[in-house]
């Protein structure tokens, strides 16, 4: 792991991810960088966000943060971790016969995940949305990237 690799940034991530995904019907991101201090996350979307719409997903994440759900993994045979949740973002690599790992935030999110985590999403603080912004796509499916950078602040205080 990263030097600036944050247990609580990531399971953020997962937040951020699951909610995009209820809002908006959008996908996972499909690339992020997560630090300790801000990170980001990009997707596949048709336009910009609006800026009610990303107030709108930064209360909703805390929403679900303060619930304080726990964090939990399970290590699961591919077809048992295919009947929950997509493997197709997991690199051709990894051997088929190999248990998948998924992080369970409470009933709220499940996903194949490698990385650490908090044991509950009240250890993660305050989600802050600190920036969103729209490159569009020349290609016919009318997708572009949607980034959102965002930080946390560690103390409900």
């Amino acid at each position: 792991m990263s030097k600036s690799y944050d247990p609580q940034m990531h399971t953020a991530e997962h937040v951020l991810n699951r909610t995009m995904v209820n809002m908006f019907g959008c996908g996972r991101s499909y690339s992020s960088h997560l630090n300790a201090d801000k990170s980001k996350c990009d997707y596949h979307f048709p336009r910009p966000l609006t800026d009610d719409e990303a107030q709108e997903l930064e209360r909703k994440i805390n929403e679900v943060l303060v619930q304080n759900l726990p964090v939990s993994t399970q290590m699961l045979s591919r077809d048992e971790a295919e009947s929950l949740v997509s493997l197709s973002s997991l690199p051709a690599s990894v051997d088929a016969a190999q248990p998948v790992r998924l992080v369970f935030v409470g009933e709220y999110d499940v996903c194949p995940c490698i990385g650490e985590h908090v044991s509950s999403t009240g250890e993660v603080g305050l989600f802050r949305l600190v920036s969103h912004d729209f490159t569009p796509s020349d290609e016919e499916n009318g997708m572009g990237r949607l980034r959102i950078r965002f930080k946390l602040k560690k103390s409900l205080i």
